[in-house]
């Protein structure tokens, strides 16, 4: 099978692609060979099959054909331009979020035999803020820019399935943490941030409330759902191809509770309502009934995700930081 890793570059995309070289293997079926796709092309990656990297506009219909070559079973569209930095410059959210979606569309419809396409989609394309609690059948009505192009690339992937052009498959991410590496521009990011931050014994701001409760999952676990999405039966999602993956409900404060004294003194309360008022409509739970039955694992508790960062990524983390 030939795979494209579209924002094969971020730290997800990276993830997929090790553990794609680790096997060799999706769904039994042999990978043939690999393109990692990014605004700059990414670091080459060892793996018993091709590995070709390549820099490029996601929003240019040449770059992204050329990313996704004849023979593509599998494109894994990640490429993004996340929350805080799409509310802040609408045009760039709206050229990679949306248009860009519109490019891989129309790169996918040349192949002779349509990809399953996996588009990382977000919480951020619901409101409800902290009172909710959201069934699968919740209307999507995003409070910000970020969530509403995700929102909008999923209406046309559905359609795009529908007409045979692709087999999409859009999850909702939760936040997802502890990210490895360095803050970015997510508004999103300091939920890793307070994590990740004192483990390397640094300080870092927190810009809400320690009672504000947020929906989670692990890198690991975003990973799984991804490999799962790859290779499930689509036909039981009919037209509806957005899945709200079963995360986890947490609170701030219980998720300092995973630090030691030391560590959680290095959090400092800084309100932030700029931040605040974009996180605060995300919703706080979803129920993700549809998920768990379609065989989508659930997440496991703070302790096991901080556990699996120091695994992972907190040595990488130290290391690229330079402490």
């Amino acid at each position: 099978m030939q795979i494209t890793i579209l924002g094969g570059g971020g730290f997800l995309g990276r993830k997929f692609a090790e553990r794609l070289a680790a096997q060799g293997h999706l769904g039994g079926a042999p990978v043939t060979g690999l393109v990692l796709f990014d605004l700059a092309a990414p670091k080459p990656l060892a793996a018993p099959f091709p590995v070709t990297c390549l820099g490029g506009d996601v929003a240019s219909l040449a770059d992204v054909s050329a990313a996704i070559p004849p023979g593509t079973g599998l494109v894994v569209h990640l490429a993004a331009v996340v929350s805080a930095a799409a509310e802040a410059d609408f045009d760039l959210g709206m050229r990679v979020n949306l248009h860009g979606t519109l490019a891989v569309i129309e790169a996918c419809r040349k192949l002779d035999t349509p990809p399953r396409l996996l588009f990382t989609s977000s919480v951020a394309s619901f409101g409800g803020g902290q009172s909710a609690l959201l069934p699968d059948d919740a209307r999507q009505v995003p409070t910000n820019s970020y969530g509403a192009q995700k929102a909008a690339a999923e209406l046309l992937l559905q359609d795009a399935s529908r007409k045979g052009f692709l087999d999409a498959v859009s999850i909702r991410l939760p936040t997802v943490i502890v990210r490895p590496g360095r803050p970015n521009k997510a508004a999103s990011s300091f939920f890793s941030a307070i994590l990740r931050e004192p483990l390397l014994g640094l300080k870092t701001p927190l810009p809400v409330e320690d009672a504000f409760r947020v929906w989670v999952c692990s890198p690991r676990r975003a990973v799984d759902w991804l490999f799962h999405a790859a290779v499930m039966d689509t036909a039981p999602l009919g037209v509806d191809r957005g899945i709200n993956p079963p995360g986890l409900a947490v609170s701030v404060g219980e998720m300092l509770a995973a630090l030691s004294t030391a560590e959680r003194a290095l959090v400092k309360r800084e309100p932030d309502p700029a931040i605040a008022a974009i996180v605060g409509g995300w919703p706080a739970e979803f129920a993700a009934t549809r998920a768990r039955a379609l065989g989508f694992a659930p997440q496991e508790g703070v302790p096991e995700i901080l556990a699996a960062f120091r695994a992972d990524d907190l040595e990488a983390t130290r290391a690229d930081r330079g402490l």
